[in-house]
């Protein structure tokens, strides 16, 4: 059988079907020991078998380990055939230090599919639009796997990392902020990760009718505005069909004076497609749901929102 691509182009990733094994890796900042273990715990119940070797608790000041130490990592994982996901243990930063270190030759025709979010965005932008290879937006081991229940949504968890469509998302508190309906790959993370990519080899330019999730956390009011008038002067919203933004945790201003809210409300006031505000993906204070990037999906603003995954991440 050949390669198995999505609608836009990007080969898929192998499914992670129950008794597969996860790779775990420590791509940006060092962990908690307890939140690793009931991490650990947390995979092991939901039918997996999670793998790690020694360099996963490298420790410097702010990252977990040199860059080379948590590039190494990730192509080991790339290289073992038999490895299904690779899941990333933490965010913070430093992932991006990894990038140079990295190929595309080091990726087999169908790669384990790579979790995370926020620092991990980094990698993201990396494999769906450098190295054309899907990948979730999904729970990491410490602070969401480690929570149970609390910490993430099991459902879009397990699904995004199957073989088939994940289906219709419509998640409690999803609001419209302009009306609409679009069809298109979906791709995006954390804002400030995207912005930072802009003037780099690793820059986050979507493909054309791009369906762009955004989200951020404890970003006060002017400096999420900023991000994303940077995204905007970049030309990135100008090939961009949908946006979904976040519940942007943390990024209104004491006392409400100001909001995440009402600043995405004047940056895309001039959007001409549907915006949907509130998808509780990446930094949420509610169960994380899990989005497959790099396939079609179409974003609902009319009647009850909703974010539709049309096609499997994964194969």
């Amino acid at each position: 059988m050949g390669v198995t691509r999505t609608r836009a182009g990007l080969r898929r990733c192998r499914a992670l079907r129950p008794g597969g094994r996860v790779a775990l890796v420590a791509p940006a900042s060092p962990f908690d020991p307890g939140d690793f273990e009931r991490g650990l715990a947390e995979l092991r119940r939901l039918g997996f078998e999670p793998t790690y070797d020694d360099t996963v608790f490298a420790r410097e000041p702010i990252v977990a380990g040199s860059a080379e130490v948590r590039a190494a990592a990730l192509r080991r994982a790339w290289a073992s055939a038999d490895i299904d996901a690779i899941i990333a243990v933490r965010g913070g930063y430093g992932s991006v230090e990894t990038l140079p270190l990295l190929s595309i030759d080091d990726l087999p025709d169908h790669p384990p599919m790579f979790v995370g979010y926020s620092d991990l965005t980094s990698l993201h932008v990396w494999l769906n639009l450098h190295a054309g290879v899907t990948s979730v937006h999904g729970a990491m081991v410490a602070g969401r796997l480690s929570r149970g229940a609390e910490g993430y949504d099991e459902s879009s968890f397990l699904r995004s990392l199957g073989d088939r469509p994940v289906g219709e998302l419509a998640p409690e508190g999803l609001e419209i902020l302009k009306a609409g309906e679009a069809s298109g790959v979906l791709l995006g993370g954390t804002a400030t990760q995207l912005a930072a990519s802009l003037g780099t080899p690793y820059a986050f330019r979507p493909l054309p009718g791009t369906v762009l999730f955004l989200e951020d956390v404890s970003e006060r009011p002017y400096r999420l505005r900023r991000v994303l008038t940077q995204l905007r002067l970049a030309g990135v919203f100008e090939r961009v069909a949908a946006v979904v933004i976040g519940p942007l945790t943390g990024c209104d201003e004491p006392g409400g004076l100001v909001t995440g809210r009402r600043v995405v409300e004047d940056v895309f006031a001039g959007f001409p497609g549907p915006v949907l505000f509130g998808f509780p993906s990446g930094h949420t204070t509610t169960p994380f749901v899990s989005l497959p990037f790099g396939v079609q999906v179409r974003a609902v603003a009319t009647g009850q929102p909703r974010l539709v995954i049309e096609e499997a991440a994964a194969v």
